[in-house]
């Protein structure tokens, strides 16, 4: 129960939510929307993992995300790759940052998009504090993250790593017919019926 709710708002939602998760898990259906936490990637994980072990039939990820924590989004891309069902993602709102990498680990074919969605690739950033010498090892660590990110959104798009490198730079949003050009986005689609 939240704090500004009342025991009856509580036991109304509860069963709301129940039922609702019971539905997405009969469709074979994962909501990702908000930020990307350890939180968030360990319920994705699990729901990943209890559709995968409930069959083989393809698994659909509805995606909207300014995204959040690197890892986070990259426990959820390897176990995307990891599982033996096909996942296909539906980006709608905004994928943005580690949303994008989560976006990505679907094959290029089962990447679909709603008409209105913006798509955001850029740099990870980081608040380093501490000692200088620790300052300077968080540092390293981003020059390497920035490489490994640039590096999957090269090989997931079909980019050269020259131009992805040069527009991660800086914050770099695409609409989805721009997207789509860039090779991060499949298909768009504008009803459930174009999903197959």
């Amino acid at each position: 129960m939240h704090a500004n709710e009342s025991p009856e708002q509580s036991n109304i939602e509860a069963p709301t939510s129940r039922f609702i998760d019971e539905k997405l898990f009969k469709s074979r259906s994962i909501t990702i929307f908000g930020e990307i936490d350890e939180r968030l990637a360990r319920s994705v994980t699990e729901k990943l993992l209890a559709l995968a072990a409930a069959g083989d039939e393809p698994i659909t990820i509805y995606i909207s995300s300014p995204g959040g924590h690197v890892e986070s989004g990259d426990v959820v891309y390897d176990m995307i790759k990891f599982i033996k069902p096909e996942v296909r993602v539906v980006g709608t709102g905004w994928v943005a940052s580690a949303a994008t990498t989560i976006y990505l680990a679907a094959k290029k074919e089962n990447r679909f998009s709603l008409p209105n969605t913006r798509f955001l690739v850029h740099q990870p950033s980081g608040g380093s504090r501490g000692r200088a010498s620790d300052i300077k090892i968080q540092a390293e660590q981003i020059i390497k993250m920035r490489e490994r990110i640039n590096q999957l959104i090269a090989a997931e798009t079909g980019q050269p790593l020259e131009r992805v490198a040069r527009d991660t730079d800086r914050d770099y949003w695409m609409t989805v017919e721009e997207a789509i050009d860039y090779g991060i986005v499949g298909r768009k689609i504008t009803s459930m019926a174009e999903l197959g």
